[in-house]
């Protein structure tokens, strides 16, 4: 894989124990998504967070049909993919690989976990939902086997509506997650101290 289209941070991989994969939302930056690790409970995880091309994973809105977002979803997906598989090689399970990402990485993030499901260490979704028109379940598989993800969001987001946040909450528990969900009133498009608060008792324990 392309290790330099990855910004890391805390732990070398190599020395680590736990990985925590960051995914940055539609023009931010891997940089920035790393700076939140900061208020998260990761001092002995290696961060790594790969950068999309042009800071977008992919052109549109991830409510449309994911053929519209082709080719740049699915490159998206095999990045993912690669930087997972290049983490195991350094001998690192998949129990201890985590996964967080905000708005546009965050749907990004749970759609790679929902069509690869697994035992993970945890997941944090700040603002994000399955990607599709509609939840596409045919594109989904595996086992989850109780492993932890946290979901938060805004009863009022113009990026990511609340009724597919749900709908994606059910499908994850269907496939075996514990999911814990959290709307929060009139939030907007960000993240608040409560969020960071639930994602270090829930997924990042000390």
């Amino acid at each position: 894989m392309n290790t330099q289209d990855i910004v890391s941070a805390g732990v070398k991989l190599e020395d680590a124990s736990k990985v925590l994969v960051m995914l940055h939302g539609r023009g931010a930056t891997a940089r920035d998504i790393i700076s939140l690790s900061t208020h998260l409970n990761v001092k002995d995880f290696s961060l790594l967070a790969p950068q999309a091309s042009g800071n977008t994973w992919y052109p549109f809105s991830f409510l449309s049909p994911p053929s519209q977002n082709e080719p740049w979803l699915s490159s998206a997906l095999i990045q993912i993919k690669d930087l997972v598989t290049h983490t195991e090689a350094q001998g690192i399970s998949k129990k201890d690989i985590y996964f967080l990402g905000f708005s546009q990485g965050a749907c990004l993030m749970l759609e790679f976990i929902a069509r690869n499901a697994a035992k993970y260490g945890g997941a944090v979704a700040f603002t994000g939902g399955l990607i599709g028109d509609k939840i596409y379940t045919e594109n989904y598989k595996g086992d989850f086997e109780k492993m932890p993800i946290f979901i938060g969001t805004s009863n009022l987001d113009f990026h990511v509506p609340v009724e597919r946040v749900y709908a994606t909450t059910n499908l994850l528990k269907n496939m075996g997650a514990l999911v814990t969900e959290k709307v929060y009133e009139n939030m907007g498009h960000t993240i608040n101290q409560d969020e960071i608060d639930q994602a270090n008792r829930l997924i990042f324990k000390p």
